[in-house]
């Protein structure tokens, strides 16, 4: 598919956190090192469009897939997160579905927040022109609001920011999809039980603006506040859901029909196991969307 029309994306302001500070700039991508879409007065500028304006698909016909980084937090310095039995299964399970849909995989295993931060920073600072998009997937314990590195708890927008379209240019336009299996609470659901139904194009101007945050997908393994259940063998509900549905489908549907089979497939198809601990005992989860996507994303074969 052939690149036409231009995109301008306008500067904005983020917030940096690490453990210790939180500290707003202006143009941090510059000041972190790598380029953010605008000159070197601070005005915007304009970036290649890959996919006509008006187009009903992402283009995915670049010549490589794109990188897919998996963050796998299994032990932590923190006294009170234990181990994640059963990570290291989401993991494998995670890398060989994603190298079946042509990603270029890469594992990292139990970083510190700086160490996360500098991997994504550098994939970042890539010249991604010849990729149809990337792939960041955390597997680690989380609280409402708050993941957890090896070392601190940190939010998700101080990872995906770096890749908004006027600090990752050559991403501009192309989808830029988080996987995110971790808690977002205490809270348990318990489910209701349901009883069996008995009764019988193009046109337009070739230069427009895309909002710096358009084309993300965020999918979380549970809603906010709530628990986010993993068998200790097996591996998490919500992977073991998100590999299934991709290896079997992955190919053929839209990624948000995929999502909605894999939350039919957490909600269905699980319940917790616990008769020692009846609090925790025959518990349900449902995973949670959010979606900047402009267009529909199929996995096409290469």
């Amino acid at each position: 598919m052939s690149e036409v029309g231009l995109v301008e994306v306008e500067p904005q302001q983020v917030e940096l956190q690490d453990s210790n500070k939180i500290s707003k700039c202006t143009d941090v991508a510059d000041a972190l090192g790598h380029g953010n879409g605008l000159n070197n007065s601070g005005n915007r500028y304009k970036i290649r469009m890959p996919v006509d304006r008006y187009a009903s698909e992402y283009n995915m016909n670049h010549p490589k897939r794109g990188l897919a980084l998996i963050f796998n937090h299994e032990h932590f310095e923190i006294p009170q997160l234990k181990a994640r039995t059963g990570t290291n299964v989401d993991c494998e399970n995670l890398a060989a579905t994603l190298k079946y849909l042509d990603f270029d995989v890469r594992v990292y295993k139990d970083l510190k927040l700086r160490e996360v931060q500098k991997e994504v920073e550098k994939v970042a600072m890539m010249d991604h022109s010849d990729h149809d998009c990337v792939s960041i997937t955390i597997l680690s314990h989380g609280e409402l609001g708050y993941l957890y590195a090896k070392d601190c708890q940190y939010k998700l927008d101080i990872i995906w920011s770096y890749f908004t379209a006027n600090r990752c240019p050559t991403l501009a336009g192309k989808p830029k999809v988080f996987f995110i299996q971790a808690c977002q609470g205490d809270q348990l659901d318990a489910g209701v039980t349901l009883a069996e139904r008995t009764e019988t194009d193009s046109a337009g101007s070739m230069s427009y603006k895309i909002p710096a945050h358009a084309d993300f997908l965020i999918a979380y393994s549970t809603i906010p506040g709530f628990y986010s259940w993993r068998n200790t063998q097996k591996g998490s509900w919500f992977m073991q859901s998100l590999c299934q549905e991709m290896n079997q489908h992955g190919k053929k549907y839209d990624l948000l029909t995929l999502l909605t089979f894999v939350a039919q497939r957490v909600a269905y198809d699980f319940e917790s196991n616990t008769p020692d601990i009846p609090m925790m005992h025959q518990q349900k989860q449902i995973p949670c969307v959010t979606t900047m996507l402009t267009r529909l994303l199929r996995f096409t074969d290469k």
